[in-house]
């Protein structure tokens, strides 16, 4: 009973610090991200790909309406995962940044300040008494003057570079399977296979197109375009075969 008590003191809506240097509620909304839809982005010399897990709740919802990638400018997307009410906020702050970098210097913005910027707001909602730490972490992926680039954001705020990320219900296995597959020089085609591959072994049941959804920005044109249900099922089949 003493050792309860002692927890719930660093246990409550206020985020502090516990004596042994953790953040319950920081870490909370990390669970919450580990219970979302799985997704993933891929960086290649070609271009860059998103891909989530698409779940319905109802055959009656409307599945162009749920989706768990964004377009935040042309030439950058975002996948989520946790909290859709959450990140629906980021999401927008992301988008005015963008465009008011590029109303003020006249270029797209640079992936890694966006990034950043959304964690700054994410480690803010840390810090203060009143407020909880946002349930979502975002994979930020696009084409900027410095290359092709994936970034991953967490509800510490904290942010990070990779070459291809996975957040969500099943990032491990996803991961397991990046680390093993990834190579530097994928074309985007077979970083959409990979994307594809991965998925596969997430969602449930047989794997169909309405299941999930993919986004590229191809080096070429560093124009985001979503994919459709007939080239995703092209992809599924050339993965089967």
């Amino acid at each position: 009973m003493a050792m309860f008590s002692a927890r719930a003191r660093y246990d409550r809506a206020i985020t502090v610090f516990s004596p042994d240097g953790r953040l319950f509620q920081v870490e909370y909304a990390l669970e919450t991200v580990k219970r979302g839809s799985t997704v993933l982005g891929i960086a290649c010399p070609e271009g860059v790909v998103l891909a989530a897990e698409e779940r319905t709740t109802s055959r009656l919802q409307d599945p162009n309406f749920s989706w768990k990638i964004f377009e935040i400018d042309e030439h950058v997307g975002a996948a989520i995962s946790g909290l859709g009410s959450d990140a629906r906020v980021l999401i927008n702050q992301a988008r005015i940044y963008a465009q008011s970098n590029k109303l003020t210097y006249d270029e797209p913005a640079d992936i890694e300040v966006l990034s950043k910027r959304v964690g700054d707001v994410e480690q803010m909602y840390t810090q203060y008494g009143g407020i909880r730490p946002f349930g979502v972490s975002i994979i930020f992926g696009g084409i900027d003057k410095r290359g092709c680039k994936v970034l991953q954001t967490d509800p510490s705020g904290a942010v990070w570079a990779y070459k291809a990320a996975s957040v969500g219900a099943g990032s491990e296995t996803v991961k397991g399977i990046l680390e093993k597959k990834y190579r530097d020089d994928l074309t985007l085609e077979q970083a959409i296979l990979l994307a594809v591959e991965c998925l596969s072994k997430v969602v449930e049941g047989k794997l169909e197109p309405e299941k999930i959804k993919i986004a590229t920005i191809p080096a070429e044109t560093k124009k985001m375009t979503y994919l459709s249900n007939g080239e995703i099922a092209n992809y599924i089949s050339m993965l089967e075969s």
